[in-house]
């Protein structure tokens, strides 16, 4: 517990967090990627490379110092970090190399004029304090998943059963446990943990359940990336009756029960866990508006499927936009989404829930299109695929 004192002296380091955390967080990444190799499988190293890793680390370090008063203000990030811990198998063993390799960054990074022996103090406290709740809550977590009907703790080995090609760009997996027991029924948003051996190094990976679980398999659908380890592997590699390791399904961004209209926006790959949703929400008479955009065409995925849909269901409204007019098939607007073409879109009475994912300038943008067409800030939900990032 920390001392009034300590507490003090974290709310006094915000300045500098502010200033240089990205410049601290990222010296942290390195010394312990290569001092500690046993958990490099635990880190993306494209989120290492692009920033987004070390920029993520640093907002979560300065929302923890701003708030160490009061946690409670954190709000949904704890949740989001325990999910996607749960999700790589973070386990109690891996806080302690985390801890030091941070306070080393803090000394080496600010220097010992700043970082003395009472920051780094307090500095101990205050990691020491957020490493015994989140291991508390990620254990309950495991727990739970354990415990629950179909589930298991740890990995499970499942077998490829069928691949799908969805666009050109986007192949469908999925995925049946070895054992022919049950699976958990994950909630309609949530993603599933990977543990592949790739050139003889193991690698880690959560991606999106992109269809309503029905407790004897799982699917995912992944776009292809451009250099993209894990995801050239499945696209080229992973045939049918290989097996791989699964860890259970995680994530707090899932449907909530609701009578509202649901509205799902998404951007490219990001349609993947609104696949669910959608799923989850025709199976009641909610009203759904459906609002897709892709590049073009061939690489819009799932388009059939969602207009067989349509055609069952008088509740579901789907709307297409492509950034360019090619690929061979026709959207309900060339270019990129706009507020005008929102407010076309959206029911008539602003009182939905909107759950939107794809890029983060897609997301930016819409996050600022929903409130200027005046949805409830509150029921407008988004989640990042990667390392999340302030949408500004």
């Amino acid at each position: 517990m920390l001392n009034a004192e300590q507490r003090a002296i974290i709310k006094a380091t915000v300045p500098l967090l502010e200033s240089g955390g990205e410049a601290l967080t990222t010296h942290f990444y390195k010394m312990m990627l290569n001092e500690y190799p046993e958990v490099r499988p635990l880190f993306n190293q494209a989120h290492q490379a692009s920033g987004d890793q070390p920029r993520a680390l640093a907002n979560g370090v300065l929302m923890y110092a701003r708030h160490i008063d009061q946690l409670e203000q954190l709000g949904g990030l704890v949740g989001q970090i325990i999910n996607k811990h749960v999700a790589l198998q973070i386990l109690p063993e891996h806080y302690p190399i985390v801890g030091s390799c941070l306070l080393r960054a803090i000394e080496e990074v600010l220097g010992k004029e700043i970082a003395t022996p009472a920051v780094i103090d307090a500095w101990a406290a205050a990691y020491g304090q957020l490493a015994d709740i989140l291991i508390g809550a990620e254990e309950n977590l495991y727990k739970q998943k354990e415990d629950a009907e179909g589930g298991w703790r740890g990995t499970r080995e499942f077998r490829l059963v069928r691949r799908e090609q969805e666009s050109s760009e986007i192949v469908s997996f999925y995925f049946a446990p070895v054992d022919g027991k049950p699976v958990l029924k994950a909630q309609p948003g949530q993603y599933i943990g990977l543990k592949l051996d790739i050139d003889s190094a193991e690698q880690r990976r959560n991606y999106s359940l992109s269809a309503l679980c029905d407790g004897k398999e799982y699917r995912i659908s992944v776009k292809r990336e451009a250099g993209g380890k894990v995801s050239n592997y499945l696209h080229d590699e992973l045939v049918v009756g290989d097996t791989l390791q699964l860890f259970p399904p995680a994530g707090d961004f899932t449907l909530a029960a609701s009578d509202k209209p649901l509205v799902l926006i998404s951007g490219g790959v990001g349609i993947t866990p609104t696949l669910a949703m959608l799923q989850a929400a025709l199976q009641t008479r909610r009203e759904v508006h459906f609002i897709h955009c892709a590049r073009n065409g061939a690489v819009h995925a799932f388009r059939d499927w969602v207009d067989g849909l349509a055609a069952r269901h008088p509740q579901l409204k789907r709307f297409y936009c492509y950034a360019e007019a090619a690929g061979g098939a026709e959207a309900d607007a060339i270019g990129l989404l706009s507020e005008d073409l929102l407010a076309e879109w959206l029911p008539p009475e602003r009182d939905v829930d909107a759950y939107f994912l794809g890029p983060k300038a897609f997301m930016a943008a819409v996050k600022r299109q929903l409130k200027g067409l005046g949805v409830p800030e509150q029921q407008s939900r988004y989640e990042f695929f990667g390392p999340a990032a302030a949408l500004e």
